[in-house]
């Protein structure tokens, strides 16, 4: 068993392919003619997003993600916090949380896409 991909539903898949690649530096892997899905390469495991319109044709609701209350984040890790979030914020994400320095060791900020999820930007745990 090996964790294949993370899947977001988001209104415009296009747009958020655009705005994680902007924001993340992330290369597109995949956007399906028909613009309901589409995947980033991140590495080993991938981050994709399939259309709210497509999720509900196939008999799912899902919901909007609200940042003030959010029920997972992603994390994404650099030796450049302050770097990468200023590049995130130029593509349009919203501040959620300004770099901080940890008490466990590890430097983080957070912000919330275009579509209000909860991206964790952070440097490696130290001692991890």
């Amino acid at each position: 068993m090996i964790f294949r991909y993370t899947i977001f539903y988001v209104d415009n898949v296009r747009e958020t392919l655009e705005f994680f690649e902007a924001a993340f530096g992330f290369a597109r892997g995949f956007l399906h003619e028909s613009g309901d899905y589409g995947e980033l390469v991140t590495g080993e495991t991938k981050l994709a997003f399939s259309s709210t319109a497509l999720m509900r044709q196939l008999g799912k609701s899902p919901a909007a993600p609200q940042p003030g209350k959010p029920t997972f984040e992603i994390a994404f890790e650099t030796d450049d916090v302050a770097g990468a979030l200023a590049q995130a914020l130029k593509a349009g994400a919203t501040l959620l949380q300004d770099t901080r320095d940890e008490p466990w060791g590890q430097t983080t900020a957070y912000v919330a896409d275009p579509n209000g999820y909860l991206i964790e930007i952070c440097t490696p745990v130290s001692g991890a």
